[in-house]
């Protein structure tokens, strides 16, 4: 079982940051393309800037799953690392707890908003905005697993003292 969720999880980070990638990548094109036909051709792809916000929007939000798994989000624990192990533990699971409620506030709003805009379209590409709304729920929940899975190595063993922490760029990776 511990093997099926180390493969799944390979597996979605691989396909997380393909498609980080494949955001920058199209931005890139887009807008490189775009500067290039404008300067020699006097013309332009009117899509292209709109297209370009949407993959950038999309990109922030994927990095900030990476950046979530990576463990490379801002914290200050200069109190929380002098705290007996005991202590650590308990405020390890009300930090994650609020994190969760958190993701739960992004996920509600993210959902009201991509419904609302579901008819709505973009005015250059055509693209419904809920595409660009999606993301937050594609992102709350994908950080909301995250989180549940090192409070669940918390609460039932498995865990080190670097699963106590949201943010320890230097502690090992799930």
């Amino acid at each position: 079982m511990k093997r099926l969720m180390e493969r799944t999880g390979r597996w979605f980070e691989g396909l997380l940051n393909l498609l980080i990638a494949l955001s920058l990548a199209g931005m890139s094109v887009l807008v490189f393309l775009n500067v290039v036909l404008r300067y020699f051709f006097d013309s332009g792809i009117t899509w292209s800037e709109e297209m370009s916000r949407f993959l950038f929007v999309w990109m922030v939000f994927l990095g900030a799953i990476a950046a979530l798994k990576e463990r490379m989000h801002l914290a200050v624990d200069v109190v929380i690392k002098r705290l007996p192990m005991g202590w650590k533990k308990f405020f390890a699971v009300i930090s994650h707890s609020l994190v969760l409620y958190v993701l739960w506030l992004v996920f509600d709003g993210s959902w009201k908003m991509t419904w609302l805009n579901m008819a709505s379209k973009a005015p250059a590409t055509g693209v419904s905005l809920g595409f660009v709304y999606g993301v937050g729920v594609v992102t709350s929940l994908a950080m909301a697993a995250i989180v549940i899975l090192r409070l669940f190595r918390i609460l039932f063993g498995g865990s080190g003292e670097s699963d106590f922490s949201l943010s320890e760029g230097n502690a090992d990776a799930d």
